[in-house]
């Protein structure tokens, strides 16, 4: 495939077969949200979507989509945008910056869903990215929610579609309070 895999008008397969996890009606929050391809996926579902992205022509193509709230923000450079604020899902896909790992965790509110898949080892065969700095480390995610949230499913897996690549992916849940 050529082109820029945000760029995608469906959401990947792995967003879509852990949306049903995602408490109806809360909030997600879509991070890195390019074109936001997840964001109207979650929106058309009912959740009220905030979709942050660096890109402000990216964003500002999210303006006016019923109920979607777009957030230009530098999500390396600058604060946390959504400090003290948690979501009922966060959805991270085809992105990675370690430092907000706790961020993510910290935003996910008792009963919420964490959907993530990104590029991992070994995707350094297929092109870009290949920067270590940008590949998940095997197992990382899982580790990264050891002892804090439920893991649902993780895998670590090659596919050949939307175009050859090496992934990471994690459904994981933050235990509801009782």
């Amino acid at each position: 495939m050529k082109g820029d895999p945000h760029d995608l008008r469906a959401p990947s397969r792995w967003v879509a077969r852990w949306a049903d996890r995602v408490p109806a009606g809360g909030t997600v929050l879509d991070v890195a949200c390019g074109n936001g391809r997840h964001a109207r996926f979650f929106a058309a579902r009912g959740h009220p979507v905030e979709a942050v992205d660096r890109d402000a022509n990216r964003v500002a193509q999210l303006a006016g989509i019923p109920g979607v709230t777009p957030r230009c923000a530098d999500l390396e450079g600058g604060p946390w945008p959504y400090a003290g604020q948690q979501f009922a899902g966060i959805v991270v896909v085809d992105y990675l910056h370690r430092p907000l790992f706790p961020h993510l965790l910290a935003g996910l509110a008792p009963g919420g869903v964490l959907i993530y898949e990104t590029f991992a080892a070994g995707n350094e065969r297929f092109g870009r990215p290949s920067n270590p700095d940008f590949l998940l480390r095997p197992g990382e995610l899982r580790e990264t929610v050891r002892g804090r949230l439920t893991v649902i499913a993780f895998e670590e897996l090659e596919v050949s579609d939307p175009r050859p690549a090496v992934l990471q992916c994690i459904c994981a849940t933050r235990p509801a309070v009782s």
